[in-house]
């Protein structure tokens, strides 16, 4: 279950980044892809708000690691949430609603 923990990316890893990642990998074992955008969310917002920025190495790793086990069909959602999410860090939050 934590043979991603042997990465020897993690260990490269800061401490508080690594926290962070793997209370996100905890909450998302057993979910869908789609179950994963509230989870990468609040991983990517909260990290922000304590001023923590993960580098784009950093995201690939960690998109790696919820895919691990996935369908194809869900490895594609993450994907595309990928894409989202990287949208909005673009153009500065989430699109506003109308």
């Amino acid at each position: 279950m934590d043979e991603w923990m042997n990465d020897p990316a993690m260990k490269k890893l800061d401490p508080v980044k690594l926290e962070l990642i793997k209370a996100a990998v905890m909450q998302t074992q057993g979910k869908s892809g789609k179950a994963l955008v509230p989870v990468m969310m609040t991983l990517i917002t909260g990290a922000n708000k304590k001023g923590i920025r993960f580098t784009q190495e950093e995201i690939a790793l960690i998109l790696d690691l919820l895919k691990e086990g996935k369908s194809q069909e869900e490895r594609m959602q993450i994907d595309r949430m990928v894409q989202m999410i990287q949208m909005m860090q673009k153009n500065g939050g989430p699109p506003e609603r109308h």
